[in-house]
């Protein structure tokens, strides 16, 4: 799953340009939904880096033996299956231990075979349901449900419609914000009338680990989940903000380097047609002292070095100057010069005593 730092927020992934992956249902929808009776009695599909809420259609690609195995079965049957997340993604062989208490009554829709040989299933989840007890773990796991009776959020409260309208705005920001998600996001959250089904299909589709999701899936007070969404949703747009603000100033500062870099070589190409190029002024004035110079061919070789640095370094700039400065240097120190030592103490004692004569405590000291 992708994480933050992608701010990759509605992922739609799948197969594209098929409708069904961007399905809206209605209030009455959702209302003749909840009033259907399901079985208390379910196959479990265990679910790896997603879940899945009441009203969302996914599409999951099945590998596991047993997980295929149920998928077959239940396409042949009544296409009803419980979908429950598992606590340890990595899990290859969970077993009831290792799932979600709280999980999704799913109705298959399409079973593809995919050409790679692998099997993709297109669920909507339908009611949110409990494993009350486990009832059998092959040739797939099957559990006794309790199913949630769900509550539809309705119009009319001003706290919640407030709520609802600032997480679908917020949704509608980031959406506008992020060049990698499709427009078919912004027109599906716009078209969305169903509170409900809002706070689901946001909830599913936003970037938050899968344990963010689960947390969220199994809250049933409805302020606190939309509250739950709405804060994440603001990091979401603040992180989006941030690095939009990162990208401009990049780009801002690469783009006057270049400029700065482009008028440079024209002025440069300008001054060497001229002949009033100072920078090869400078080097030619270094090549003229370093030919008297009698050092090694260590030191003969550093400078050529440098002097080639300084060469493709701007003449305007404050790390020329510190090039200039330090091959001075070289070029003034005495390189193979040597001076006769001349070791007479009273001599280097008159010397030392022309500018600080006396204190004579604080010398022997």
């Amino acid at each position: 799953m992708s994480k933050i730092n992608d701010l990759d927020f509605f992922r739609f992934s799948g197969i594209e340009n098929d409708a069904e992956f961007i399905p809206l249902i209605t209030a009455e929808e959702e209302e003749n939904v909840n009033k259907q009776v399901f079985p208390d009695e379910l196959p479990i599909l265990p679910l790896r880096n997603n879940v899945l809420f009441p009203g969302v259609v996914i599409p999951i690609t099945v590998g596991r033996d047993k997980s295929i195995k149920l998928i077959q079965e239940a396409n042949k049957g009544n296409k009803i299956i419980g979908v429950v997340s598992q606590k340890n993604q990595d899990e290859e062989a969970p077993k009831f231990e290792d799932l979600n208490k709280t999980g999704t009554v799913a109705q298959i829709i399409r079973m593809l075979k995919m050409p790679d040989g692998s099997t993709t299933v297109i669920i909507q989840g339908k009611r949110r349901f409990e494993i009350v007890q486990a009832l059998q773990t092959e040739p797939y796991m099957r559990a006794k449900v309790s199913v949630f009776n769900e509550i539809p959020i309705k119009k009319g409260n001003k706290e919640l419609d407030i709520m609802l309208k600032t997480i679908k705005d917020l949704a509608l920001e980031i959406i506008r914000d992020s060049p990698n998600i499709p427009s078919e996001a912004q027109f599906a959250i716009g078209n969305i009338d169903s509170p409900s089904f809002l706070v689901n299909f946001i909830s599913s589709n936003m970037n938050a680990d899968v344990s963010k999701k689960q947390e969220m899936l199994e809250e049933t007070d409805i302020k606190k989940r939309v509250m739950m969404v709405m804060e994440h949703l603001t990091l979401e747009v603040q992180m989006l903000e941030m690095r939009n603000e990162i990208q401009n100033k990049v780009r801002k500062d690469f783009d006057k380097q270049q400029r700065d870099y482009f008028l440079q070589q024209q002025m440069r190409t300008i001054q060497d047609e001229l002949g009033d190029n100072p920078q090869t002024q400078d080097v030619q004035d270094f090549k003229d002292r370093a030919e008297k110079k009698k050092w090694n061919s260590v030191i003969e070789k550093l400078f050529k070095k440098e002097l080639e640095k300084m060469q493709r370094m701007n003449p305007q700039g404050a790390e020329y100057t510190v090039q200039m400065n330090y091959l001075d240097l070289l070029l003034d120190l005495p390189w193979g010069e040597y001076t006769k030592d001349n070791l007479d103490l009273n001599r280097a004692r008159k010397i030392l005593e022309k500018d600080h004569f006396g204190l004579e405590k604080v010398k022997e000291r």
